[in-house]
């Protein structure tokens, strides 16, 4: 910048001054623009490694609220297996629970044609007989096809009264070369008068072993209720029917239910 005034002498000392002053500015603005260029750069270098850090904390901040995420999902997911399988242990008890609990129920109500059980000698002893109401009782045997006996009643029918006790017997054999051990299902035709018939003692339900050829009478102990003829849905029956089905007793074996279907 010197150069042409050293060159120039001809040139006046106000014009000299001029450019002396424009060069101390430009030295100045250079000056100024490395300073400020450098503080930037400096302000750069200090500020990267504080967003790096605050980049690696979220990172981590959200990779620890995920994996709690997770093992909340996991828990919450084992207690819900845990609900079902105690759900279906219940059920599967349930269901190997309802065939006894059912045929004890039926047997108390006489629900699905079933003869009521468990009465004592004092109410046999208090009842009034309704002597001109006369029923007729049959009397029914079957086998299933998993036995080998020969099994009747020994009297096709009798004629009872309600309030009035009345004794049957059923003949078993066992034909074969081996022992057999039965047991039997009852239900009464029609099914609403179940609830009125009423059995002090029968063989149902208990089993039976018999040896080979043996042959045996098994009792039937039985009442109608004298509620029987205050009930207008029995206006018109005047024949029951008590049958009975022999089973070969087996482990694992299911009885079928008091009222239903054993084919």
């Amino acid at each position: 910048m010197l150069l042409p005034l050293l060159v120039r002498p001809s040139l006046c000392s106000s014009q000299v001054s001029v450019l002396l002053q424009r060069c101390v500015r430009t030295l100045q603005c250079d000056t100024s623009k490395a300073l400020h260029s450098q503080t930037e750069h400096c302000f750069l270098r200090r500020r990267l490694p504080l967003c790096l850090h605050s980049q690696s904390r979220g990172a981590k901040s959200r990779h620890r609220q995920s994996r709690s995420q997770e093992q909340e999902w996991k828990s919450r997911n084992k207690t819900v297996l845990t609900y079902i399988v105690a759900a279906g242990v219940g059920m599967i008890g349930l269901s190997y629970a309802a065939v006894p609990l059912y045929r004890l129920y039926c047997q108390a109500s006489g629900l699905g044609g079933t003869a009521v059980a468990g009465h004592d000698a004092d109410q046999v002893e208090s009842m009034t007989p309704v002597k001109e109401r006369i029923i007729k009782i049959q009397f029914n045997a079957d086998t299933h096809a998993s036995i080998q006996w020969n099994f009747r009643p020994q009297q096709t029918e009798i004629f009872v009264v309600p309030g009035e006790t009345a004794l049957a017997f059923y003949r078993a054999r066992n034909p074969t070369d081996k022992a057999i051990i039965g047991i039997s299902t009852y239900n009464v035709v029609p099914f609403d008068a179940g609830q009125y018939f009423n059995k002090i003692q029968c063989f149902c339900f208990e089993e039976q072993r018999l040896n080979p050829h043996e042959e045996v009478d098994m009792p039937v102990f039985f009442y109608i209720d004298p509620e029987f003829d205050d009930d207008p849905r029995m206006a018109r029956v005047d024949t029951i029917t008590l049958s009975y089905t022999f089973f070969e007793a087996k482990e694992g074996q299911k009885l079928p239910l008091p009222g239903y279907s054993y084919n």
